[in-house]
């Protein structure tokens, strides 16, 4: 496995990042700040919600990995969803944790604040780049899509992602969000594992599909495409299915977006 260092440059994609960061304290909340260039950016290191999780899956991104080798048959399906989407050119995924997922469309770059998780994605092809998602370090309409696997629903601040990968975006640029949606029986049962402690989930809120559209509409992007799969229980015999463009009660659903 290649290091995570606290320094990456991209001429294409980002700005440098320039020195270590500096952990300051302000209304009892740890803030990093970096300078990209001869700018300071700040974000939360994460010490809520969003950072715990963070630091949860940095100490077990092996154990995170090695899920959809043990459930190929899931791995598949939305594999196949995420394919489905025929996004095209210059892509960043934003909480690439792993990248198992989110290589399986043509991205190019991946964020996220989990070292642990970067080095599994860079072995996948991508290149890694630790930030948040709330504070893309990437220059305005740089990218032509931008994809979001089960990201939203472990964020502090959704809106403010959203609006990111909006600014990150060429006109007409695409976004893909993929989700576990709340109401499903998928999402019943992570939310119920969540409530008794689960390792990951019990970071996780969880969305409707409903709830994730207007997300969308309020961040200036317009849906143009659902698809969705695992149409049977987390109870039952796992089987490879075409995606459908249904998403009524189904597990896994993708949300395809486009910057208006």
């Amino acid at each position: 496995m290649c290091a995570i260092s606290q320094i990456y440059f991209f001429p294409d994609y980002s700005r440098r990042i320039v020195s270590s960061p500096i952990v300051t304290e302000k209304h009892g909340e740890k803030v990093k700040s970096l300078r990209f260039g001869l700018k300071k950016r700040r974000y939360v290191e994460a010490w809520g919600l969003h950072g715990l999780s963070y630091k949860v899956f940095d100490e077990h991104a092996k154990r995170y990995d090695s899920w959809y080798r043990r459930n190929p048959i899931l791995f598949e399906c939305e594999a196949k969803v995420i394919r489905s989407l025929k996004l095209q050119g210059r892509g960043l995924s934003i909480g690439v944790g792993t990248g198992i997922l989110d290589s399986q469309a043509p991205i190019k770059v991946g964020i996220d604040p989990s070292a642990n998780m970067l080095k599994y994605a860079s072995l996948r092809g991508v290149s890694p780049v630790r930030a948040v998602d709330e504070h893309l370090p990437f220059k305005s309409e740089s990218f032509d899509f931008a994809l979001m696997v089960v990201t939203l629903c472990f964020l502090n601040s959704p809106v403010k992602a959203l609006m990111e990968a909006n600014r990150i975006l060429r006109r007409g640029g695409e976004l893909a969000v993929c989700m576990v949606p709340r109401d499903s029986s998928w999402g019943r049962e992570y939310t119920k594992k969540g409530e008794a402690g689960h390792i990951f989930y019990s970071y996780a809120h969880f969305y409707t599909l409903e709830e994730v559209e207007q997300l969308l509409k309020k961040c200036h992007f317009r849906v143009v495409a659902v698809k969705s799969t695992l149409s049977y229980s987390p109870n039952e015999k796992p089987h490879v299915e075409e995606p459908s463009e249904n998403p009524e009660g189904k597990g896994f659903v993708c949300i395809k977006a486009v910057k208006t």
